[in-house]
């Protein structure tokens, strides 16, 4: 069973900087994808940024496009999303995710606070 685990959410000013780790319990090459995803108070989850585990490609969300980026280390098997320039309405429950045919796995999200 394969499990995400994430860290690194809190409560940040606006402006402010956060990175984010997903930390999977086996080789990120054996997902297609690793991704985020976040889902605000009262609104669907939405993909964030996401990673392909082959050749490293990755795409954002316009909303967050030049502020965060996607990166992963494969040899501690961790998938991190370092987040800059915050901003409130970047305030959300953040989901990892790990994509396979035809399974999809998520990690119990991590809150990000962002007071303005």
């Amino acid at each position: 069973q394969v499990q995400l685990v994430e860290s690194g959410g809190g409560l940040v000013q606006a402006g402010g900087s956060l990175r984010l780790s997903c930390a999977a319990s086996g080789s990120i090459f054996s997902f297609i994808t690793m991704g985020w995803y976040r889902q605000a108070p009262g609104k669907q989850r939405e993909l964030v940024a996401i990673i392909k585990s082959s050749s490293g490609s990755t795409n954002y969300a316009d909303s967050v496009k030049g502020r965060f980026t996607i990166s992963s280390d494969n040899a501690k098997n961790t998938v991190y999303l370092q987040m800059n320039s915050l901003k409130p309405e970047d305030t959300a429950v953040y989901y990892c995710n790990a994509h396979t045919v035809p399974n999809a796995y998520w990690g119990q999200g991590t809150q990000v606070t962002v007071s303005s």
